[in-house]
Parts: structure tokens; sequence; C-alpha cells
């Protein structure tokens, strides 16, 4: 018995030809029996059946290689263009993968930086604080040093105007107006009586009477007047004022010119701006200090004249850590300008509450001993 080709759809590949499979005949039919026309017919019908079958398989196969092959082409082109975009994007996704990490290789450097300037500005920062806050603190404790100074001073001030007044100074705060015989004896030294009669409404008008115009012979100079009433009107230490100009020109200038320019400038200096401090030397302690300014650095040698001279007294300027030693003239006339400056001092912070004409003859009086210190005079120390 004959089984004809597979069909395409059942996964098999076709037989190149037609197999034939001769009938053999197992036994005799019991049922019926065929006649041998039957026979003969069967047999030619499977004969061309046999001849078509060949010929359908081959066309078969040949449309079966050609769609596979087809098949084949279409996948294969797919599989490429497929693979070409996933190519294409793999590319597109290395190139993102690159910039990122070029961003973020960026942003970690401005983030370092930005770290480094942060902490810089954070230690300069706290170095400044820690500066400003030293500075303030130096600040406060030189403002309450002053404070204190200012206090002690306003309360001496105070007991000093309470004490004592232009017109009756008092003779305990003031032991340079102590007339001769009054100080009492001094050694190595004595006084006529007339001379310290004479020269006591000079240094002292004021001693406890009031002595009339006539006998001291004062008359009030009118330019002068009118000059320190307009300063009064409105007190200051400048000196382009005509009441100060007038002063520093005839008195001051003349009464603090030593022989030594340039010591005598800052000593000037140092008197304006009431920084300049005398100091009396023990005399069987007189070091001997060291100036820059003068040849001679002795006790035995005035700083500011040169001259040989027994200095009792040293000077010492502003915060200067050196002294200059004086003889007892320099001192006199440091001290007659010094006694001028401290006395409109007064009258500029409003100490002093007199009339005009008082307060002018007192200045008048400041001026008469810058004068006389000039000349030579000062009175003797014991």
């Amino acid at each position: 018995m004959w089984s004809g080709p597979p069909q395409p759809d059942q996964g098999l590949p076709p037989p190149l030809s037609a197999v034939r499979v001769p009938w053999k005949s197992v036994g005799p039919c019991k049922g019926r029996r065929e006649s041998p026309g039957a026979l003969v017919e069967t047999s030619a019908g499977e004969e061309a059946q046999g001849e078509e079958g060949p010929a359908a398989a081959q066309l078969d196969v040949s449309r079966l290689r050609s769609s596979s092959m087809e098949i084949r082409e279409k996948g294969s082109e797919f599989l490429k263009e497929e693979l070409h975009k996933a190519q294409k994007e793999l590319k597109l996704k290395d190139e993102e993968c690159e910039r990122l990490s070029k961003v973020r290789e960026q942003l970690e450097q401005e983030l370092e930086e930005l770290t480094a300037s942060l902490f810089e500005e954070a230690h300069k920062m706290v170095r400044e604080a820690n500066m400003k806050q030293a500075a303030s603190e130096k600040q406060l404790k030189e403002a309450r040093g002053k404070i204190d100074m200012l206090q002690a001073e306003v309360t001496a001030l105070k007991t000093l105007v309470i004490t004592s007044t232009p017109a009756s100074p008092n003779r305990e705060l003031h032991p340079q107006l102590l007339s001769p015989t009054k100080a009492g004896p001094r050694k190595g030294h004595s006084r006529h009586k007339s001379t310290s009669s004479a020269l006591c409404p000079a240094l002292c008008p004021a001693a406890g009477h009031t002595l009339t115009p006539d006998r001291e012979g004062k008359e009030v100079d009118t330019t002068l007047f009118a000059e320190f009433q307009a300063w009064r009107e409105s007190p200051t230490l400048d000196k382009t004022c005509p009441f100060l100009e007038r002063v520093y020109r005839e008195d001051v200038g003349p009464c603090l010119d030593f022989t030594m320019q340039e010591l005598s400038a800052l000593v000037r200096a140092a008197v304006e701006d009431n920084t300049l401090t005398i100091e009396p030397v023990a005399s069987q302690t007189l070091p001997a200090v060291k100036v820059a300014e003068v040849e001679c650095c002795s006790a035995n040698t005035c700083a500011l004249s040169g001259l040989a001279r027994v200095c009792r007294h040293r000077i010492r300027l502003g915060d200067s850590k050196s002294h200059y030693y004086i003889s007892p003239s320099s001192r006199a006339r440091i001290t007659a300008v010094c006694n001028f400056f401290t006395y409109i001092r007064y009258i500029q912070q409003g100490l002093v509450r007199q009339d005009a004409e008082p307060m002018f003859w007192e200045v008048t009086r400041l001026r008469k001993e810058m004068s006389l210190a000039k000349l030579g005079f000062f009175p003797q120390e014991a």
C-alpha cells in the first residue's frame, strides 16, 4: 500500500520521489473475491497516480525553499536594521554617559573649589573676628582706664575749684605761689625783706587781700581784653584765633625757645597735647640717661639749654621711655607755659565760673609768669 508525500504544513521535508509500495495479498479474502478486471483497473490508476506525484512534490519543495530564503533574507535585513538601531542607541547612550561623566567631574571640581573657598573664607572671618574682638577688648580696657583717670581728674579739679580760685588760690595746692617769707627759710639762701615784698605781688597778686589798681599800677588793655572776650565766647585751643595767636607769638613761643631746637619742638608739642610729665629726681641717685637729641646725657647737663647745671627734675614726652634732665630755669619756663594751658583748659571745660575781667587778669598774670621765666627769673628750690 502507498502513501502520498507529506504536506508542507506537517513540518517534514518531502521526499524527492514517490515511494511505490507493492501490494501483497496476505491471504484470500473470505468475504468476497475481486474479479480480475477490477484488479487491472486498480493497477492502472495507481500507475498514473505514481507518475503525477513526483512532479508535484518537486514543485512544493522549490516553493518552500524560495519562501524560506525570502523569510531568511527579510529576517536578516530586519535583524540588521534592529542591530543598527541598537548600535546607534548604544552610541548615543555612550555619548550621553560621557557627557554626564564630564558634567559630574566638573561639578565635583566646582564643589571642591567651593568647599575650599568656603573654608578659607570661614577661617578668614574667624581670624578677623578674633582680631576685632582683641582690638575691642583692648580699646575697652583703655577706655575704662581713661574713664577712671578722667573721673579722678574731675574729682581733683572739683576739689581744686572749690578750694582754690584764681582770685584767691589755695596755697597748699599751689606751693609755687607761696612768698619766700611764708615758705620758710631755705637752705643756703636768704632773701631781703624788701625784695620779698616787692616780688610777692608779681608771684601771688591775690594773697588774701585785693590791692588797689593805683598800688599795682594795672590797666586793662582794650585790644587784649576784646580779643580775650571774643575767645571766651567760644573757647578753643585753635592757635589761629587772635587771642591764642598773640599769646603764642609773644609768650609761649619765646618761653619754649631753647637752644636744642629739635627737643624744644617736641616739648612744645607735648605741652600742647598735655602729655608732658615732669618728675623730680633724688639727689643721691642721678642715673645717666641716653638722650639722642643732645650731646650730654648726664644729670649735670640740661638737655634743653645744653648748659652744665645741676638737674633735679627730668621730663618725659608722652609714652616715651626716654627721660631728659632739665635745669631749674628750663623747668620754670615749661611750668609757666603748662600753668597757662591748664587755666585756659579749665575755662574751655567750664570749670571757671567768673566774670570776664577777673579771668582776664588771671590770664595776664600767667602771661607775666611766662615772661619772667623767659627772662630767667624762677623761684629758688629748697
